[in-house]
């Protein structure tokens, strides 16, 4: 939700500028995944400093697709490995913060349980899309745990974001299925 609309719409104005990036848009997603990891280890001991680090690696996430579209390089690979390496980072963040409140097993459980939700938005999606159903519907995308997650941690309110993600990350994907059936249902 977030993303598409804040990536389209900052590509035009900055379509110029994109245009004189001849880095590969997969060598992009990569450069954001190790700076993401590099975040969520920080975020294991510091998380002012892993949450700003995470910040900056889910730019270069934002970057990489509007690389690829501007120049005219997306591909079926660059979409997979995107993927792929979101739900890498998304294991690392989650796991960072969990190690880090090891010493409070209601916020390990926070984050372990929202980590799951976060897997479950990913694959409610990709599996209803194997089946043929279009299913991008959902309050919580990456972008919006992201922005919830790093704005907790940089700001020391890491469990209520913690409780915000684990609610709606699971709302997020009760809706991914009630649409599917919906959908499926009226193919008969």
């Amino acid at each position: 939700m977030i993303s598409s609309r804040f990536s389209r719409r900052l590509e035009a104005p900055l379509a110029p500028v994109i245009r004189k990036i001849k880095i590969n848009p997969n060598a992009i997603t990569v450069a954001g995944f190790l700076v993401t990891s590099a975040g969520a280890l920080l975020l294991a001991s510091n998380f002012q400093a892993g949450g700003a680090v995470v910040l900056l690696g889910s730019l270069c996430d934002v970057l990489d697709g509007m690389v690829a579209r501007v120049n005219s390089r997306t591909s079926a690979l660059g979409a997979y490995l995107d993927s792929v390496l979101d739900r890498y980072s998304d294991g690392f963040i989650f796991l960072g913060i969990a190690y880090h409140l090891r010493a409070d097993m209601a916020g390990v459980f926070l984050s372990l349980g929202t980590l799951v939700g976060a897997y479950l938005v990913s694959y409610a999606r990709a599996r209803a899309e194997g089946l043929g159903v279009e299913c991008k519907v959902g309050i919580m995308e990456r972008p919006e745990r992201i922005i919830i997650i790093t704005a907790g941690t940089i700001s020391g309110q890491v469990i209520p974001a913690l409780w915000v993600l684990l609610v709606f990350t699971h709302i997020t994907v009760l809706q991914r299925i009630m649409h599917t059936r919906r959908e499926l249902g009226l193919r008969g």
